[in-house]
């Protein structure tokens, strides 16, 4: 994981408005806001790597409500067009999901159906996020 965060934050590039952390607390309003607890993986990554702009993947931020990254706001859209309810989405590609489950597996929903898994956040960042 340590690795994974390490590349990300080299990886990262400078803009004009970058992106901060959330504190633990912004984390615990956005568990209110969906009402479902946030995977441990996905927690770190929110405090500890979510500042990352790399490539063309966006993942869900925590700490700015007016980005189009929020987590409760991407995460309730998905759930609207017909994401499982028990799946908290960490990426939006169009109207598909890059999305992760209370074990910490994510998966890819692809027109109302899941379609590619990886066993942990960590193992999707380095396959997908970094790979691009």
């Amino acid at each position: 994981m340590n690795d994974i965060i390490d590349q990300l934050q080299d990886a990262s590039i400078e803009t004009a408005f970058p992106l901060v952390l959330p504190t633990f607390e912004q984390l615990v309003e956005v568990e209110e806001q969906i009402l479902i607890p946030l995977p441990g993986a996905l927690k770190e990554y929110l405090l500890e790597a979510s500042d990352v702009i790399f490539g063309n993947v966006e993942p869900v931020t925590a700490a700015d409500p007016s980005s189009h990254t929020f987590l409760p706001e991407v995460t309730s859209y998905a759930w609207s067009i017909g994401l499982p309810r028990d799946q908290i989405a960490i990426c939006q590609v169009g109207d598909n999901f890059h999305c992760i489950d209370q074990q910490g597996e994510v998966r890819y929903w692809q027109n109302g159906r899941f379609t590619e898994h990886w066993e942990h956040f960590w193992l999707w960042a380095e396959e997908v996020w970094l790979a691009m």
